[in-house]
């Protein structure tokens, strides 16, 4: 906000400079019009911010983030430079009182500029960075908010439009400390100082010991012996209680995830009393809810909206624009312009419909209903599916993004497309992308890999199969440790398990031929499963057989957790653990590429590239024909995909179905391990983003237990002293 203040400043500064160029009569309009466009685009960026603010909450797509970037940066800009040149302009006008008299409509509006910078409910950070400048925008408030009363002194004349600025003026207060406290609640610090516990400094040590040695002087036997005090039962949670009275009780436990706290074993038994008793769907549906919870808090004025003292300022300050706007209707305005009064009328049924819209927002919110649940009160008509799709807590879909799709350049960028078409172009393009030139289109690549990228990026539904099997995986895990004695190991080495606990089951009994395929870097054994399973998948295609019904849900959810991983290496790196998975994803295509050109007249379509690539004798290792300056996996992978085909158990081989499901299962537990690996400040951001599948299954293998979060033993033990 403070850079925003001097931007303003340099901005009245330098169109000084700009507009001397310009003919005396541009001038002379641009002066007329300046501040009523300004204040125009001001109400109709907190209009674009109000209504796809919380949209971005389950709209994964770019174009919403980019529209909702452009707003929120310049709704805060475009308030300040305007309160700049309304009193830089007043200013001048200063000692012609018949301007001035004129211009008190423009000092009119100054107030509802301090609205705007308040900023709308459903958004106060665009990114959780934001949340960390909170003393900025605090700064920024003394600043704006005296720039604001400049105006309103240098247009003071007693008249009644000086007076209705009085209540504007509070409401805009108002408005801005809710999103300056909103954005203080939500930065780290104070977010993880508000879930600490009250010091304990536990009995008062000295002064017992100082009974103790008297006593004991005394001649008494003194000892102490421990008491164990009555501990809180655990709560269960009823299977059959509503999804958002279960969900706000773990959000309440767990949201200290959100700030890197620890958990206590207690909180673990309270989960898993009712996540293992529970179906898949309503598990997930908890989950949601407690996320949707969280991105209130991080993102929107939930933390101020929500409270006793939110509903009062919200009352104070509809209820003063209201009446503000009923005065102005009656009050006499015959020496303003009509252009000057249609804008204020605009403003002030602009901030009432706002704040009218707000309150829906409210009234229709997650906090409202499980307030009304929890008096058994029915309200669900507030819902208005024009305005707020009900029940939608996030997108619930998964990206999709495929390396042979990328190679085969099966969706090439249109606009590029003739470009491409030139033989010379042509020709400089595969040099470069098989890494023999870095002549001009190196200048070019990273914007082309950009479009590159998000063209062959795909969302899909995330399917009810995926979820059953992700629910079946962490709770078969959570009951393997359940009741043991060294439930907390097994707890650590379940979240380190990344495929070969899979392949070490007694079912499978494959780890001696697939082990090494888990065992190196993690970036790089997604790449070896993604290709392995894309050259099984379109293979194994012409084999299935009509009998079997699991087959191809173990097939179908394999082939979209495979993709789904890929993009997370690819596209969201910093979700994973470190390594070279850029590196490795880049030489794996240029070798793809560099193989399809060799035979392109063999190659239609990806069944037929699979069924070439398996058709290469892999006999000895490609790192003993290569060497390692490469860091491409692509033959390894064909290495690992003919491996899973040759399978065997009792000297037959495996049957498709349980192939499949050997490989979905190894998906699922690299899906895991990569969830819990991710930072929690990684997962916060993706909140923003539509939410992400990864979050999804984090939070639900913490309720599970399969987290290292939990660290805090029961704690309930005492001393006392025994005197005989």
């Amino acid at each position: 906000m403070l850079v925003t203040g001097i931007g303003s400043l340099i901005f009245m500064y330098e169109r000084r400079s700009v507009m001397a160029i310009f003919p005396e009569r541009v001038t002379k309009l641009w002066n007329e019009w300046e501040i009523r466009v300004l204040v125009l685009i001001s109400l109709l960026l907190q209009i674009v911010l109000i209504i796809l603010g919380n949209r971005r909450k389950y709209i994964p797509r770019n174009r919403i983030r980019v529209i909702l970037w452009f707003a929120y940066l310049g709704a805060d800009w475009v308030a300040a430079v305007c309160i700049g040149v309304l009193s830089n302009s007043l200013g001048d006008d200063c000692e012609n009182d018949s301007q001035k008299t004129k211009k008190i409509i423009w000092a009119f509006w100054a107030p509802f500029l301090l609205l705007h910078l308040g900023g709308p409910d459903t958004i106060t950070a665009y990114a959780m960075e934001d949340n960390e400048l909170w003393l900025r925008h605090f700064l920024g408030l003394l600043v704006q908010f005296g720039g604001a009363f400049y105006i309103f002194l240098l247009a003071w004349k007693g008249m009644p439009l000086n007076i209705l600025a009085i209540p504007v003026f509070v409401a805009g207060l108002i408005k801005y400390g809710e999103r300056t406290w909103a954005l203080r609640s939500a930065s780290s610090s104070h977010f993880r100082d508000d879930m600490l516990p009250r010091p304990d400094p536990g009995p008062n040590y000295a002064k017992i010991m100082g009974d103790y040695t008297l006593q004991k002087s005394q001649g008494f036997n003194v000892s102490f012996k421990p008491v164990t005090e009555p501990s809180a039962k655990v709560n269960c949670f009823d299977p059959d209680a509503p999804v958002l009275e279960v969900g706000y009780a773990l959000f309440k436990t767990f949201k200290r995830l959100f700030a890197d706290l620890i958990l206590t074993f207690r909180d673990r038994e309270n989960s898993q009393s009712f996540f293992c008793n529970t179906d898949w769907k309503k598990a997930f549906d908890v989950v949601e809810v407690e996320l949707g919870f969280m991105y209130d808090v991080l993102y929107t004025k939930a933390s101020v909206s929500y409270c006793r003292w939110g509903h009062l300022l919200r009352s104070v300050s509809l209820s003063f624009t209201v009446s503000t706007f009923a005065a102005f209707l009656i009050i006499d305005k015959h020496e303003y312009s009509s252009i000057d009064l249609i804008i204020t009328f605009l403003l002030l049924v602009g901030a009432i419909v706002l704040e009218i819209y707000a309150i829906i927002v409210l009234l229709s919110s997650d906090w409202t209903m499980l307030c009304l649940s929890k008096h058994k009160k029915a309200f669900s008509c507030c819902r208005l599916p024009i305005l707020l799709p009900a029940e939608t807590r996030w997108s619930n879909s998964m990206v999709q993004y495929n390396l042979l799709s990328l190679c085969l350049k099966e969706k090439p960028i249109k606009c590029l497309g003739p470009l491409r078409k030139l033989p010379y172009v042509h020709e400089m393009w595969w040099k470069y992308r098989l890494g023999q030139d870095e002549g001009i289109l190196h200048r070019f690549s990273h914007v082309y890999e950009m479009l590159e990228e998000y063209s062959y990026k795909s969302y899909v539904t995330v399917s009810t199969d995926l979820k059953e099997l992700i629910f079946q995986h962490l709770k078969e895990k959570s009951n393997s440790a359940k009741g043991q004695s060294n439930a907390n190991a097994i707890y650590k080495q379940l979240c380190a398990g990344r495929g070969d606990l899979v392949l070490k089951k007694e079912k499978y009994n494959c780890h001696s031929n697939l082990g090494w395929s888990v065992e190196e870097d993690f970036d790089q054994s997604i790449l070896l499963w993604h290709i392995a399973t894309d050259l099984l998948y379109y293979t194994d295609e012409q084999d299935q057989n009509g009998s079997s019904v699991r087959t191809p849900d173990w097939r179908a959810t394999s082939k979209l957790v495979s993709d789904y991983m890929l993009y997370l290496l690819v596209m969201r790196p910093f979700m994973l653990p470190d390594g070279i998975g850029q590196m490795r994803f880049q030489d794996s295509c240029a070798e793809a590429i560099q193989f399809f050109q060799d035979n392109k007249a063999d190659i239609e379509g990806r069944t037929k590239a699979c069924q070439k690539f398996l058709r290469v004798n892999t006999e000895v290792s490609p790192l003993e024909v290569k060497g390692d300056k490469s860091k491409s996996v692509l033959f390894d992978a064909v290495r690992l995909a003919k491996s899973v085909k040759s399978l065997k158990r009792d000297g037959e081989h495996w049957s498709n179905e349980k192939r499949w499901a050997m490989i979905c299962d190894v998906w699922m537990e690299m899906l895991c391990y990569a969830a819990s690996q991710c930072g929690w400040k990684e997962h916060a951001q993706q909140l923003r983003r539509g939410g992400e599948l990864l979050t999804h299954v984090w939070l639900l293998m913490a309720h599970c237990g399969i987290s290292e979060h939990f660290k805090i033993s029961q704690g309930h033990a005492r001393s006392s002293v025994v005197v005989n």
